[in-house]
């Protein structure tokens, strides 16, 4: 699929797809990769050394594969993510799940509903959350994130916050600030091999984890209706 990248020293990094067309600012270290916006630092990259080449993150082009499932099979993004072992044998179980179920577009879309819960939730418990509904014959995405807020609380881990370094957290005096097209100006311009505009997201947020707090809450005790007393 076409690309929506910085470029930097001849090489290329995928980026969040809401960046594409606005400006970020590139920092490279000794060994990896971060852009910018802001002081947020959006997307971590190893350093590429060879010239031409590009590092894909998956997460990156999920609002665009959402609203064009068809492409996702055939995705670097994706390649990538099975090489680097981020898209595990328990995310190509529970795709083939659903698109048996569900057919192959719409299985699809639900697995990339699946995905976009990582923004959310640790690694560890979404896996386990697709473990669980799909031994008990289920593709539903709700019902990964109930079981995945349960592993939360079996295992006490953190839920995840998604990026959150800041600039103080990564800056060191060694490193080199980078505009795409390798000058060391402030700002970096996101670029699509295929220029043309980012189709509308159908999800207009992410889930709303209370509603899975809710559900999770354990039933409240009848009330019980107390009998009045004469005097």
């Amino acid at each position: 699929m076409g690309g929506r990248h910085v470029t930097v020293r001849q090489s290329y990094y995928s980026v969040p797809a809401k960046f594409i067309g606005a400006k970020v600012r590139v920092k490279l270290r000794a060994n990896e990769l971060l852009v910018f916006d802001g002081r947020k630092v959006v997307a971590r990259h190893p350093r590429l050394t060879r010239r031409y080449t590009a590092h894909d993150i998956l997460d990156h082009y999920l609002e665009i594969l959402l609203v064009r499932p068809g492409a996702f099979a055939g995705a670097s993004a994706l390649a990538q993510a099975r090489a680097e072992g981020t898209f595990t044998k328990t995310h190509e179980a529970f795709w083939a799940a659903a698109k048996a179920k569900c057919g192959d577009r719409d299985g699809t879309r639900l697995l990339i509903e699946v995905l976009l819960l990582h923004r959310q939730l640790p690694a560890e418990a979404v896996v386990a959350g697709m473990t669980t509904v799909v031994k008990v014959g289920s593709v539903n995405p709700d019902l990964v994130a109930i079981e995945a807020r349960k592993a939360i609380e079996d295992s006490g881990l953190d839920e995840a916050d998604g990026f959150n370094d800041t600039e103080a957290d990564v800056c060191d005096d060694q490193d080199d600030d980078a505009e795409a097209g390798d000058t060391a100006d402030e700002g970096a311009k996101v670029i699509s091999l295929h220029a043309r505009r980012l189709p509308p997201d159908p999800r207009t947020r992410l889930p709303d984890m209370a509603k899975y707090d809710r559900l999770l809450a354990p039933p409240a005790p009848p009330r019980t209706q107390q009998k009045g007393t004469s005097a």
